[in-house]
C-alpha cells in the first residue's frame, strides 16, 4: 500500500481510519527503512478490534452515553501513540454530533432533482438549523470536555490535533460556532484542518461560502485534505473533475501548510496523478 502511493510521487502519506492493526507491522516497516514518511494519522488509527472498515464516527466525543465517550477517549490514545512510533506531527477529528435525524443527504438528493430554492428546500434547511440549534448544548460540552482531556495527552507528545470541517450537517463545530471554538481551545496544540469537498458540498447545498469559510479560519488553519465536488455531492474525486474553484482559494494556502489528497478507492492512478498535478498547477508546487 505504502509503496503504491510512493511509486505515485508521494513522500508522505496520512495514515486514515480504515487502517487495521494487522496492517500496522508492516507500517512500522516500510517507516523505519525509509520507504515514506507519515505526515499525519486520521482517528481513529489503527481500527478498533473487530472493526473491519473506515469507521471515524464509530464512537463520538459528544455522546451521551459516558461509556462511548470512553472508548472514543481510549482509542484516540491509541491513535497518538501510532502518531509517535511513525513519526507523525498531526492526528485529524470528528469532534462529534447533534443526536438528530439526517438532513444532508435529504437535501442532497433535492438539489440533484433541481429543487434547490424551493419552497420544500427552504422549510428543512430552516429546519436544521433550528433543530440543530436547539439541541446542540449538551452535545458541543460534552466533546469539549473529552477534546480537553485528548489536548492534554496531544501536547507532551508533541502533537497537533486538527479540527475537521464536516459535510453532515449536524456534525460539530458548525461553521458558525468554529470561531466560539478557538476562542474555547486557544492552545496552539489544536488547529484547524480543512477539508475542501466538505467545504464545497456544503457551499453546494447553501449554508457557506467555500472561500469566505476559509478565508475566516486563516488564522488557525494548518493543512488541507485536497479532493473534487462532482454536483452536488459526490465527493473523493481528483482536483479537475469536480467544480471546487480552486484559484479562489489560493490566496490562502501557504507552503508551510500539509497537504493530504483524500481520493476515492474509484479513482485510477492517472487521475489521480493529473489531479496532483492541477493543484499545484493552481496552488503551486509546494
Amino acid at each position: 500500500m505504502l509503496r503504491e502511493i510512493r511509486d505515485l510521487g508521494f513522500e508522505y502519506a496520512e495514515l486514515s481510519h480504515g487502517i487495521r492493526i494487522s496492517l500496522l507491522p508492516g507500517i512500522f516497516e516500510a517507516v523505519e527503512a525509509g520507504e515514506i514518511k507519515i505526515s499525519s494519522l486520521h482517528n481513529f488509527c489503527p481500527l478498533p478490534m473487530g472493526v473491519d472498515r473506515a469507521a471515524p464516527n464509530l464512537y463520538k466525543f459528544s455522546s451521551d452515553d459516558r461509556r462511548e465517550r470512553e472508548s472514543a477517549f481510549k482509542h484516540t490514545l491509541k491513535t497518538l501513540e501510532t502518531a509517535v512510533r511513525v513519526r507523525a506531527g498531526l492526528v485529524v477529528l470528528h469532534t462529534g454530533c447533534v443526536d438528530m435525524k439526517d438532513y444532508t443527504d435529504k437535501l442532497i438528493d433535492l438539489v440533484t432533482e433541481g429543487k434547490k430554492g424551493t419552497p420544500k428546500y427552504e422549510k428543512l434547511c430552516q429546519e436544521v438549523i433550528e433543530q440543530r440549534e436547539k439541541k446542540k448544548a449538551r452535545y458541543v460540552e460534552n466533546a469539549y470536555e473529552s477534546l480537553r482531556r485528548i489536548v492534554d495527552e496531544a501536547k507532551p507528545r508533541g502533537l497537533k490535533l486538527g479540527i475537521e470541517n464536516r459535510e453532515a450537517l449536524e456534525e460539530i463545530p458548525f461553521e458558525s460556532d468554529f470561531d466560539l471554538f478557538f476562542k474555547e481551545f486557544q492552545d496552539p496544540t489544536v488547529v484547524y484542518w480543512h477539508d475542501t469537498g466538505h467545504a464545497q458540498i456544503k457551499e453546494n447545498l447553501g449554508f457557506i461560502s467555500h472561500r469566505l469559510h476559509l478565508e475566516a479560519m486563516r488564522g488557525r488553519l494548518y493543512g488541507f485534505h485536497v479532493h473534487d465536488v462532482e454536483f452536488p455531492g459526490r465527493d473523493h474525486r481528483p482536483p479537475g473533475l469536480g467544480t471546487i474553484d480552486w484559484a479562489s482559494l489560493k490566496p490562502i494556502v501557504e507552503p508551510r501548510h500539509l497537504k493530504v489528497f483524500e481520493l476515492s478507492p474509484s479513482v485510477s492512478p492517472e487521475e489521480a496523478k493529473a489531479g496532483v498535478a492541477r493543484i499545484k498547477e493552481v496552488w503551486g508546487p509546494e
